[in-house]
């Protein structure tokens, strides 16, 4: 049974007449070509998939594009202010955070949402944020040093 879905995605009204319970990771990824939001574990406990949605952090493999209607959706595509990447993009580019990536588009909206809340999060309040983030490629002392370096005030979220 297909469904009406509005949202917003990335700044843009988004319709879509589909199925309400189609997890969002598949929506954006196979309907609307985003394909940032990465398929991990495919339980929402590794965070390859995270999505903004209302500014938290959500894995989108584990929510239902029903549960967004009405919403404010950002994935890693709609972060960057057009050419210009938002700070903690810079930082993660400035402490080799990346690795492989894989796992990157979700840690980057996961630090969002944490110093949305935090702007200058303590190490225990960013070890707690990335806590559903995994990365298997073993840049967690990277990643770390790049969130603290925003959270110090040598970068923002914004």
């Amino acid at each position: 049974m297909k469904s009406t879905i509005r949202f917003h995605l990335n700044g843009q009204p988004t319709t879509l007449e589909l199925d309400p319970a189609r997890m969002l990771l598949w929506v954006l990824r196979g309907e609307l070509g985003l394909t940032g939001a990465k398929y991990g574990c495919g339980e929402g406990v590794c965070g390859a998939c995270t999505v903004l949605v209302d500014g938290a952090a959500v894995h989108a493999c584990a929510t239902p594009v029903s549960a967004v209607a009405g919403k404010r959706v950002v994935t890693i595509e709609g972060l960057a202010a057009g050419e210009r990447l938002h700070p903690i993009q810079e930082a993660f580019l400035d402490e080799g955070a990346y690795q492989c990536g894989y796992c990157t588009p979700g840690m980057i909206l996961a630090v969002h949402a944490l110093l949305a809340e935090h702007p200058h999060a303590t190490r225990q309040q960013i070890l707690d944020g990335l806590d559903g983030n995994l990365c298997r490629c073993g840049a967690h002392q990277r990643i770390l040093a790049a969130v603290e370096k925003v959270a110090a005030g040598k970068g923002g979220a914004s």
